[in-house]
């Protein structure tokens, strides 16, 4: 357990990160009202998207290869479900001054699935080359 986590320092550090941003009241945000609508989902595909790439990274780091199995994707899908699902159960009950979309939920799991589609890409091209 210590060893897995010892690798995915960067994905945890930027779900906390996430979790801050996305629970923090907008108008503490300097000038977030220049920018256009729909940016906050934007914003969710995009944390989410990084957060995926993270958790990839801790995975090929700790087992020192590209080679993935299907019960890994399904960890890394259900880690950003829980998160993504967490943060807007967050603004619903606790932090009500932020209001839970589920565009934003929405958001979330299509940047899951760019980060997932991406490693599955690149993995294979990595695996067809070396061959």
């Amino acid at each position: 357990m210590i060893r897995t986590l010892k690798f995915q320092w960067p994905a945890i550090a930027w779900a906390l990160l996430v979790l801050i941003l996305c629970d923090i009241p907008m108008s503490d945000v300097p000038g977030h009202n220049r920018f256009f609508e729909g940016f906050d989902k934007m914003v969710h595909l995009g944390f989410f998207f990084v957060l995926t790439v993270f958790l990839f990274y801790g995975k090929i780091k700790q087992q020192n290869s590209f080679e993935y199995r299907f019960y890994t994707i399904v960890k890394i899908v259900l880690i950003n479900v829980l998160i993504g699902g967490g943060i807007e159960l967050l603004q619903w009950k606790v932090f009500t001054y932020r209001s839970a979309e589920w565009w934003d939920f929405f958001a979330d799991m299509l940047g899951m699935c760019m980060g997932v589609f991406s490693y599955l890409l690149l993995h294979r091209k990595a695996y067809i080359f070396k061959k």
